[in-house]
């Protein structure tokens, strides 16, 4: 039988963690009798930390992290893969911007041959300006990284445990997602893409559209490239 661990980056997501905990839950049941629940809490300033102790002392498949101070988005995947211990790994932002009940959708299309599916969004539900620069930013990836992923910054998959465990991740920043999509990709992961539903956030607001995090986002992405595409490039002259 397959096994799935759930875990969700928390950062100010009182209003919303709960229902996807639950969702979660109700979808798992449909689909395998071994799961657990993580939730990753990034330094939260609001409510969640007390909404999540309540919550997993009253759910035994869930598990609470607490970072003591926020390490960035990064920081939240390194920790949620660390301590993801089943044969496949989902994860999705606790925002409440991607239906959780879409989860059996992408566990149905992990065939055999397949060790990770990536959402696509169908219809983004941001403002104009984010869309734009998403879009841009997406295809500068896949061209810049040669990713074999159309929207790099879905955060709505599902990943083989063993495909995980050979992908060292360390940026700190929204970087991370196409670190983790490559080093999969050179660690031999097939991958498979679905279209998502995306849902405009009903509670907070983005961490990633401020200054200081796009110069750290761009700084690593910078660092990446060299590390990953250059000393590729270097290996297969010299090999």
């Amino acid at each position: 039988m397959t096994s799935i661990s759930v875990f969700f980056p928390c950062y100010n997501d009182a209003k919303t963690i709960a229902k996807l905990i639950a969702t979660a839950r109700k979808q798992l049941k449909k689909i395998t009798r071994k799961w657990e629940i993580i939730v990753i809490d990034d330094g939260s300033t609001d409510d969640s930390r007390k909404v999540l102790t309540k919550l997993s002392k009253k759910n035994k498949d869930l598990k609470v992290v607490f970072h003591p101070k926020n390490r960035g988005y990064g920081g939240v995947l390194q920790t949620g893969f660390k301590t993801s211990k089943n044969d496949l790994v989902f994860y999705t932002d606790g925002d409440g911007q991607y239906d959780v009940g879409e989860l059996p959708i992408l566990f149905h299309l992990m065939s055999a041959d397949i060790s990770f599916v990536n959402g696509i969004k169908m219809s983004r539900q941001d403002y104009s300006y984010r869309v734009i620069i998403g879009n841009l930013y997406a295809f500068t990836m896949r061209w810049m990284f040669l990713l074999k992923v159309h929207d790099v910054d879905c955060d709505f998959r599902l990943i083989r445990k063993s495909i995980v465990k050979q992908v060292h991740l360390t940026c700190n920043s929204g970087a991370v997602c196409v670190e983790l999509v490559k080093k999969a990709q050179l660690a031999g992961a097939k991958f498979r893409h679905v279209g998502v539903h995306h849902y405009e956030r009903g509670h907070g607001h983005s961490q990633f559209f401020r200054l200081d995090r796009i110069v750290h986002t761009a700084a690593e992405l910078v660092v990446l490239w060299i590390n990953i595409m250059l000393s590729k490039k270097w290996n297969a002259k010299n090999t």
